[in-house]
């Protein structure tokens, strides 16, 4: 063993450094073993996927080698919480263990980060809709002034939903670059110069994919001097992946470009062109967009291999397109004539001619190996996308020579982790979207005694899924149990109308009864939610029953018995009506494989890990795991997924479960 190796595997022994540096520390096997395996994949270059389960300590396993090598490294997050995490409280703390002279970085996107240029227009804006969040605004100039890093998490109290942030910070679109009078002082720039200046720098998958697809956020010239790149929470990298990498025009984009020319051209144009007249064109054009959807419910993906998509009537929708394409091409001509006067009308000139082009490109075919399709919320996006990430990272990231070609340069080191990658070995799942079938595959099991610790049970007598009285029974069931258990329970749901009937129906039940404190996803901030389910019944507040969806399959830790019961209401199969769904599983079936058991299945399999992961966080929790849905039991396919999830004991009656429900309440000692 070289040294290298050997000082990552003493630092992880009952004497070496994190013990010291941390009381509660204890060695784990599977901890050591993906160390060793990061430090030999740095030592060699080259990729290397681990999965490695709940309780390993994952995050260290790959950061103590990475600060021992002394490489230059980035480390790429999935979500803005681990990242502020990585790098305030993990990375410091190692650095400081280790002693090392590491210099860290954080990079986050654009609209992290204070544009005080756009402060200023904004304080300037005759938007009457900007007064009632004046108290806001104010908030932020006076924070403004003290601030150096211009990070807006920095602001206590400001939501992440605030109206205010996007007036108060910049995107690509309108971004003014170096003409901006404020460049100098900006702090997104001050980032990546800090940034290009470190030895480990901490950005997130966002960041990262943005660059690859336009090469604008400062990756561009980092990248190439980074010897070593961890991907933790992997498992988002290709569903965030395919978000970037392909092409995207919204309804809501083009409104906030009227407002952006309408607002200039008030300051600095106002008299040379009637700028009302072309903005209120090209609002209505693009509120006529979304009105060709109207009569569908909001949350849809419309399919879209047709040169119309479907459930728009046709002439509906050529008109509306043609009248953007006209509105556009007015707003282009008059910027055209006030372009030189100021960089705002040269970059509002720019944005006009990249929507059009978009509009173009929306008529012409799909490309090869992309799926296209229409998003509805309260906007309408127009969305063409590939299917996977595997030819983006295979060329732009792993960046291989070809076979009759010499490479001179060291080979880079591509580390890939998160707890959940697959239900196999090969971690398919994962390793063929992501063009990685041919690296280096490990996992690492939990150190947790699941047989010990957890228990799941299917519910008797639970109507099938697609019965209409499934959700209604669901809500009934979760009623009686956290009553008995006084809350500590989560619900997690596959569709956000069964999260909504099933929140509403408890509300009812508990939440106005006074009994127990029912938590909806979306009456508030994520983190809000967290910390008051987290709270639970301590310092004399209610139980919480938690009724969440989407984002909280993952991502969320509530350690200790706060949390003693997860509902799952179905198996997580994604939808079969949702067009890149749709396109994969008949890319799968023009292969020759099974669109069910090589797509569907697998990804349900990955998805119930996540969601049973809620369950246990730390070695001293317990807790039951309820699966509402009988084909986990009857169906063949049901032993797959029984087989992906943590090896806990199997419950098979109610009198059982109520046992064990009771054995929980006897030994609550809420933290």
């Amino acid at each position: 063993m070289n040294s290298f190796l050997a000082s990552v595997a003493a630092s992880f022994a009952d004497d070496g450094v994190i013990a010291k540096a941390t009381p509660q520390f204890k060695p784990r096997s599977g901890q050591t073993e993906m160390a060793i395996a990061v430090s030999e994949t740095i030592s060699s270059g080259g990729e290397l996927v681990v999965e490695a389960g709940t309780g390993v300590g994952k995050t260290y396993a790959y950061l103590v080698p990475v600060l021992l090598s002394g490489k230059r490294a980035l480390v790429s997050t999935a979500t803005k919480a681990l990242q502020d995490q990585l790098f305030s409280r993990d990375i410091p703390k190692l650095v400081e263990a280790l002693k090392l002279p590491i210099r860290v970085a954080l990079l986050k996107g654009r609209a992290s980060y204070l544009c005080t240029y756009r402060m200023s227009q904004a304080r300037q804006s005759n938007d009457a809709s900007l007064r009632i969040h004046m108290h806001a605004l104010s908030k932020i100039e006076t924070w403004s002034q003290s601030t150096r890093s211009g990070d807006l998490s920095e602001l206590s109290g400001l939501d992440d939903r605030s109206p205010v942030i996007p007036l108060v910070t910049s995107n690509r679109d309108n971004c003014l670059g170096s003409p901006c009078p404020n460049f100098k002082s900006c702090h997104v720039n001050l980032a990546r110069k800090e940034a290009m200046s470190a030895d480990v720098v901490v950005i997130n998958h966002h960041l990262f994919f943005a660059d690859l697809n336009v090469r604008e956020t400062g990756m561009a010239e980092l990248l190439p001097s980074v010897e070593t790149v961890v991907f933790d929470e992997a498992h988002q990298l290709n569903e965030i992946g395919i978000n970037f990498l392909g092409q995207h025009l919204s309804s809501s984009q083009l409104l906030e470009l009227t407002r952006d020319i309408l607002g200039a051209s008030v300051q600095l144009a106002r008299g040379l062109v009637d700028w009302t007249l072309i903005c209120n064109v090209l609002e209505k054009s693009a509120r006529d967009l979304r009105l060709t959807a109207q009569h569908v419910r909001a949350g849809s993906r419309l399919r879209w291999a047709d040169p119309v998509p479907d459930d728009i009537e046709t002439a509906d929708w050529l008109t509306a397109m043609a009248q953007l394409q006209v509105a556009l091409q007015a707003a282009h001509a008059a910027l055209d004539t006030v372009s030189e006067m100021s960089p705002d009308f040269v970059r509002l000139h720019e944005r006009v001619s990249l929507q059009l082009g978009l509009i173009q490109s929306f008529q012409d075919p799909c490309a090869e190996g992309s799926v296209r399709w229409v998003e509805l919320g309260s906007s309408m996006r127009l969305v063409e996308s590939p299917l996977d990430i595997s030819r983006a990272v295979q060329t732009h990231m792993l960046n291989r020579p070809a076979a009759t070609e010499a490479s001179a340069a060291p080979q880079k080191t591509w580390i890939f982790t998160s707890a959940t990658l697959g239900e196999d070995d090969q971690m398919r799942w994962f390793t063929e979207p992501c063009g990685l079938s041919e690296a280096r595959k490990l996992r690492v099991a939990s150190p947790f005694d699941y047989e010990t610790m957890a228990a799941i049970y299917v519910p008797k007598d639970m109507p099938k899924p697609n019965d209409m009285n499934h959700t209604r029974t669901v809500a009934s069931w979760v009623e009686k149990y956290a009553r008995v258990l006084g809350g500590r329970t989560l619900v997690l749901t596959t569709t956000l109308n069964a999260m909504r009937n099933i929140g509403e129906a408890l509300t009812a039940a508990l939440g106005q009864s006074g009994e127990l404190e029912v938590l909806v996803q979306g009456q508030g901030p994520k983190r809000r939610l967290m910390e008051r389910f987290r709270a639970g019944s301590s310092e004399g507040g209610l139980g919480c029953v938690l009724v969440a969806s989407a984002s909280f399959w993952e991502g969320f830790d509530v350690p200790g018995d706060a949390l003693q019961l997860v509902v799952i209401d179905k198996l997580p199969f994604p939808p079969p009506n949702d067009p890149l769904v749709e396109a994969r599983s008949q890319r799968l079936e023009f292969l020759g494989k099974s669109s069910f058991s090589d797509y569907s299945v697998p990804e349900a399999a990955v998805a119930l890990k996540q969601g049973a992961g809620r369950l246990i966080r730390s070695e001293t929790d317990r807790g039951l795991l309820v699966v509402c849905d009988p084909r986990l039991t009857s169906m063949s396919y049901g032993r797959r997924l029984m087989a992906c999830l943590p090896p806990m004991r199997k419950i098979n009656t109610e009198a059982d479960f109520e046992l064990a429900l009771a054995q929980l309440t006897k030994t609550s000692t809420t933290h």
